[in-house]
């Protein structure tokens, strides 16, 4: 496994002995878990060379306090990747990735203005810009991207297609620890009693899930079963949570519409994030 820097080594590690094959990407913030490993596994079985990148991205962060807590460690993700029969990993730092004088930004319209969008402004200009520019470094056949982030899946894809990207945009299912609760990096940051609680958040997806099976298709019924959940636990505060159409992310136009639950919610000091298919 090669560990590269600069733009420059990547593309000397991906075409060094010619044509690569095909290539899998997946892009990390880094403080890697089972999800992530989940998204390489998915890699690797489709590609003929999987690149992960780990790059801590600032201008998707619209609160300094947070980039500064966001965990870090490299040695760790590298011997994880290492393990894990990944061919190639990116590791930038912030001037490869904005050099002086950048003010070049990607901004998908629309999409982001709800949900995260409309709690994290600027999150989706950043994100957007950054999965651009490593798309354009790497030059994947395919980029893998987890379910957890469902609204950021729909911006790549929106973006890979809007701006005909030659790259296919893969979504994996969420990975979840046993009790429910979605795999994230920000879960480390959860102390035992905070840890304890945040599983209420998946009990509260898979309750709205429950009453969907069974029938139940009032989308305000199903939006009261969500906060009805998440309000048995008095530690958590709730930012949204909603059932929308799951691929515009708005109030469901008809009974037809495939619907998605969300949730962003407080708890310990730390924001999390989940979603489930109805």
């Amino acid at each position: 496994m090669q560990v590269v820097r600069t733009t420059e080594a990547l593309r000397l590690a991906l075409t060094g002995d010619g044509a690569p094959g095909s290539i899998g990407f997946v892009p990390t913030m880094g403080a890697l878990h089972s999800g992530h490993l989940h998204l390489v596994e998915q890699s690797r079985s489709a590609n003929d060379i999987t690149v992960v990148s780990i790059f801590v991205n600032p201008s998707q962060f619209n609160n300094a306090q947070d980039l500064e807590r966001y965990p870090r460690d490299e040695q760790r993700d590298v011997a994880l990747l290492t393990d894990a029969g990944v061919d190639v990993v990116f590791v930038p730092n912030t001037a490869e990735m904005y050099p002086p004088g950048f003010s070049t930004w990607v901004t998908v319209e629309g999409l982001t203005n709800v949900l995260e969008g409309e709690f994290r402004p600027g999150h989706f200009r950043g994100v957007a810009t950054v999965v651009t520019l490593l798309l354009q470094m790497v030059r994947p056949q395919r980029a893998y991207f987890g379910e957890k982030d469902w609204q950021q899946l729909l911006v790549v894809r929106r973006l890979a297609r809007d701006l005909m990207l030659d790259v296919e945009i893969v979504g994996v299912p969420t990975v979840r620890e046993p009790d429910g609760l979605a795999m994230s990096s920000r879960n480390e940051r959860l102390d035992h009693s905070a840890r304890r609680a945040a599983v209420v958040i998946s009990q509260a997806l898979a309750a709205a899930q429950a009453e969907y099976t069974a029938g139940e298709r009032d989308h305000d019924a199903l939006e009261r079963k969500l906060h009805n959940t998440l309000a048995q636990e008095p530690a958590l505060t709730t930012e949204y949570a909603l059932i929308t159409d799951a691929n515009t992310l708005q109030a469901p136009a008809s009974s037809n519409a495939p619907l998605r639950a969300l949730i962003a919610a407080h708890i310990g000091g730390v924001r999390l994030i989940d979603n489930i298919p109805l």
